[in-house]
């Protein structure tokens, strides 16, 4: 045995004799029946020493406590099912959710930036509770009526009602240590903004079960390493790719918690490759064993979600525009389902004109003009992602010519066009003004009336990859519109404009000629009674190649959520001190008031307990590099610091530092994934410096001080929900300035507004 062998050898033994005598003291009264074993030998009856801190096999030395994770359970069950009914009216984004899964019942289809699992939960949550899907969610404050919104809530509810029990077991597993567990679940339980968040129609309760589901599944696998390849070591690994899954179908910061689970795979495969024990062909297995559990089965689910959501969602409806011609031509009801309509492109059709780029736009007009300072005061041409009348385009010759009685002529590649919107009979235009937002591209007007116009409305049209001569196939053929007197070229530059362009996609006319599909368009729809019809089912694309669609356009969706004018735009740094919060409904003294806010005494002691974590690391960093001798509970508590606090500390920072270099819009509840993280650390900082105390104090005064820092920091923990508790449960009457109010006297920051 060499000297490393021996070092891991009497950790185990210190480890394994602390958690004997930890529970002989527990049964105090009792005859202690068993002693931890020092045997090392081959034989298959004998007990292997545990390994660093992790559990061999379910004893009576690391027995959960029953009874106390029950009561956390129905504490926690309690404070996010009471009032789950109340407000009955609309609150803040169940307008959305709510919206979307009716939409899910309906089988319509639609466009949302997250993927689709927690829409369909939640539609499934309503269908098994009886509601039909028929409420509109138009607005917040709408009143539900007959309607049964309480199973979407209770869905929602439900699952929030899991994250303390997830909580306590995660630090139970970390730490060994009860009081840990029981101080990390009490911060989730009374903290006021996990219960709001949990009781409406919202992804948040969902996406965070399956994040904590996967930190739960990830510690439990850990504790398995002396058993690979047994039932419980392959249940926890499945179990956490299958929450790896769901975090991620809920929403894409759910990469954040498989980022956190891949950095513990890779430590494990690491300490794997470095147990000379342990050959290359075993090492082969586990990795491939991860491989399949971690990448290959989550990948799978993940895709199956999307199966499903795409089978349910059958019919046409708000969505279709975001998404390519050959997309809405699978969606029953969408004009281009089963549709027949010319094959080729001719003078005198009126057509619509999409753009290539994913949520580029329909080409369209109306009748409002450009602001004055905004180029010229011209009539608006932006992109619409929805069908409207507006989009229709009648194609001209270049000298406005019409023969109405010969054949139809159709346009080829390299021909000179105008396009004359329908509504207004203005011409597509460009001059050289700049465009409203792209300053380096030109601005694209309607001008002119009844078809009169000048040179400045004749394109050239190229079939990118054809000759000249070559037909412009409709749908199939990328079209390009080159204009004749500046040589730009038609863009859709994906910007959105503000409120006088009603936050329409900005069209202009780069001077860039590059193929990019931005600048690609196709004819999708094609009326002209004189040309003969195709069917268009030979069009459908392939499940592949609408899931890539469809993540291109989630993604660009997301990276498109720009603040509006006049909104408010959370700042990250905002969120760890609790700085603003979010109205959920009401505003004045008459209205039913409920305001998202953590708890500020718990959210101000879990950053106070960073700090104090980052300190404790350092001193058991700075002790062990000076080797200082660490026995005992010592050691298991320096242990408990590096690798289990590490690891929440890791979680924290993944789930938080991220936002600070995304461009997107931000709110206050994004900070809630990582306050999970940081609550767990605080559970288990707290702990280990109160168990610590006689480092400081005489043993017969630490004693006093742990059970009464224990004490203290529950009862701190109930009484500042008691006082808080109307900010999630509902305020009527006075605001938080009047003396009269419940709130009154609890406004501590300004910048609160209730």
């Amino acid at each position: 045995m060499d000297g490393r062998q021996k070092e891991h050898y009497t950790q185990r033994q210190d480890t394994s004799a602390v958690r004997h005598r930890k529970t002989c003291k527990a049964n105090e009264g009792s005859e202690c029946l068993s002693q931890p074993s020092n045997e090392t030998s081959n034989g298959a009856n004998k007990r292997i020493p545990k390994r660093e801190g992790h559990l061999d096999s379910p004893s009576k030395d690391d027995h959960v406590p029953v009874y106390t994770l029950v009561l956390v359970l129905v504490l926690s069950v309690c404070t996010r099912f009471y009032k789950i009914t109340e407000p009955p009216h609309v609150c803040w984004d169940e307008t959305h959710f709510g919206k979307m899964g009716s939409y899910y019942i309906n089988r319509t289809f639609f466009f949302d930036v997250h993927p689709p699992l927690g829409k369909m939960l939640i539609g499934l949550a309503g269908y098994l509770t009886g509601y039909d899907g028929t409420f509109p969610f138009i607005k917040p404050g709408d009143k539900y009526e007959h309607h049964s919104y309480w199973g979407m809530r209770a869905f929602c509810a439900a699952l929030g009602s899991c994250l303390p029990p997830f909580a306590f077991l995660i630090v139970l597993e970390l730490s060994h240590s009860t009081p840990a567990a029981l101080i990390a679940a009490s911060l989730l339980i009374f903290d006021t903004g996990c219960i709001t968040l949990s009781q409406y129609i919202l992804l948040d309760p969902i996406l965070m079960f399956f994040i904590m589901g996967s930190v739960l599944c990830m510690v439990r696998f850990n504790t398995q390493r002396l058993r690979p390849f047994g039932f419980s070591w392959w249940f926890w690994l499945l179990l956490t790719g299958f929450c790896l899954s769901g975090s991620l179908g809920v929403k894409f910061v759910g990469l954040f918690v498989i980022l956190l689970v891949g950095i513990n795979t890779a430590f494990d495969l690491w300490r794997l490759l470095g147990d000379l024990s342990l050959s290359l062909v075993d090492f082969g297995k586990h990795l491939l064993a991860r491989v399949f559990g971690l990448i290959m089965l989550p990948l799978f689910l993940y895709t199956t979600i999307f199966a499903v959501h795409f089978v349910v969602l059958n019919r046409s409806g708000p969505g279709d525009g975001f998404f390519s011609s050959s997309f809405q031509s699978r969606l029953i009801g969408n004009n281009l389902h089963n549709a027949s309509m010319p094959e080729y492109l001719a003078y005198g059709s009126v057509i619509t004109v999409k753009n290539l780029r994913i949520a580029g736009g329909y080409l369209h007009s109306h009748w409002h003009l450009y602001p004055e300072g905004v180029g010229a005061h011209q009539q608006q041409v932006t992109g619409y992602l929805h069908k409207d009348y507006n989009n229709l385009w009648l194609v001209k010759r270049p000298d406005n010519s019409d023969d109405l009685t010969g054949p139809p002529e159709l346009v080829r590649h390299g021909d000179i066009i105008r396009l004359e919107h329908k509504e207004t009979t203005r011409n597509l235009h460009s001059h050289f003004h700049e465009a409203p937002l792209t300053k380096k591209h030109l601005q694209v007007t309607g001008y002119g009336i009844n078809g009169s116009g000048d040179m400045n409305d004749l394109w050239q049209v190229e079939v990118c990859g054809g000759k000249k001569g070559d037909p412009v196939k409709v749908l199939r053929s990328k079209v390009r519109f080159l204009h004749r007197s500046t040589g730009c070229v038609l863009c859709s530059s994906g910007k959105t404009l503000p409120k006088w362009g009603w936050e329409q996609v900005e069209v202009t006319c780069s001077p860039y000629v590059k193929e990019t599909p931005s600048t690609q368009w196709n004819i999708e729809d094609l009326i002209n009674p004189k040309l003969p019809n195709i069917s268009l089912s030979v069009l459908k694309p392939t499940f592949l190649e609408i899931l890539w669609e469809s993540h291109i356009v989630m993604i660009r969706g997301n990276s498109g959520l720009k603040p509006k004018d006049n909104e408010m735009n959370s700042k990250p740094w905002h969120w760890p001190i609790n700085y603003q919060g979010l109205r959920f409904s009401g505003v004045n003294e008459t209205e039913y008031r409920v305001y998202l806010l953590g708890n500020p005494v718990i959210w101000w002691l879990n950053l106070l307990s960073l700090a104090l974590f980052v300190l404790m690391l350092t001193v058991a960093f700075l002790a062990k590099q000076r080797g200082v001798k660490m026995e005992g509970m010592r050691k298991v508590h320096c242990h408990t610091l590096m690798e289990g606090g590490g690891m929440l500390l890791l979680g924290w920072l993944l789930h938080y530092l991220p936002f600070y270099i995304m461009g997107r819009i931000l709110y206050y509840h994004h900070y809630f994934p990582a306050m999970l993280f940081s609550s767990m650390l605080t559970g288990i900082t707290l702990d280990i410096f109160l168990q610590n105390l006689h480092l400081l104090f005489s043993s017969s005064i630490s004693h006093y001080l742990v059970r009464g820092g224990q004490f203290i920091l529950l009862l701190g923990f109930i009484y500042s929900f008691y006082l808080f508790h109307p900010l999630s449960y509902g305020m009527r009457g006075p605001l938080a300035h009047d003396p009269a109010s419940s709130m009154a006297g609890l406004r501590w920051m300004e910048s609160w507004e209730f």
